[in-house]
């Protein structure tokens, strides 16, 4: 998970259980080992920045449901691109979590984040999350701005229609597999050395394609990757330039 999250669960002071990667099974084990516990959250971001892949939001609602346990899912990543009117994997899932939170700051381009949830939720993170409270409150340009870009972002299912389909046509230029199981505008090229990443990376900057190497502690080592990211704006040739590019640093 990401390190917001990691950093969440340390200042939350509650006892934390870690599962596997991609393991929905090992999170009603967790649950079941804590069945004693006052109150248990299941925590999970909906679209894995990595790696592009998603884990079953159903099943992790099913699991969080049979162990009556909360269900926090973190749309970083997915919110403004996946789902009906960009509403994130969860919709598209036809998911509801319990605790939903997303970001400002990626998709729709501004700063900042939220935490959605019950008005029991929201009045006590107003008044007792530290991080929260002694934060200087989001100006009036950025809420403003806020509720434009979501109106516009609703409606966008044009963009989004065109970020998969540029999604699929790349994917097809690289080896089936090699991209992962992503889903998304996020496509993972697990490159394994760091230097090699590395290499890659300035090799396609100077060719005008900035895609930035990703290596440990970030991810695992032997995993050093690219991270290619799409964006809806992206021209056919711009694309064919850059799948290009790609096929001739695999050469």
């Amino acid at each position: 998970n990401h390190a917001s999250i990691i950093d969440g669960c340390r200042l939350s002071r509650a006892e934390v259980a870690v599962v596997r990667h991609g393991e929905a099974d090992a999170f009603a084990a967790a649950l079941a080992a804590h069945r004693r516990a006052r109150r248990r959250w299941l925590v999970t971001e909906s679209y894995f920045s990595m790696d592009g892949d998603s884990p079953d939001l159903a099943r992790l609602r099913a699991i969080a449901d049979e162990h009556q346990a909360g269900l926090v899912v973190d749309e970083a990543h997915a919110l403004g691109v996946l789902g009906p009117e960009g509403r994130g994997a969860c919709a598209a899932a036809g998911v509801a979590p319990d605790i939903f939170i997303g970001t400002l700051g990626k998709a729709l381009g501004l700063a900042g984040a939220f935490v959605a949830g019950p008005q029991v939720l929201r009045s006590y993170l107003w008044n007792r999350a530290r991080s929260f409270v002694f934060s200087t409150g989001v100006s009036p340009v950025i809420a403003a701005a806020v509720a434009e870009r979501v109106a516009r972002c609703r409606a966008d299912d044009a963009g989004r229609e065109r970020l998969a389909s540029l999604g699929r046509e790349l994917r097809a230029t690289f080896p089936e597999g090699s991209l992962g199981a992503s889903h998304g505008p996020i496509l993972p090229w697990i490159i394994g050395d760091e230097e090699e990443a590395l290499a890659h990376g300035r090799a396609l900057a100077q060719a005008g394609i900035l895609v930035v190497p990703i290596r440990p502690p970030t991810v695992p080592r032997g995993t050093s990757r690219l991270r290619i990211t799409l964006h809806a704006k992206l021209s056919d040739d711009e694309l064919r330039l850059a799948a290009e590019a790609f096929a001739a640093r695999r050469c």
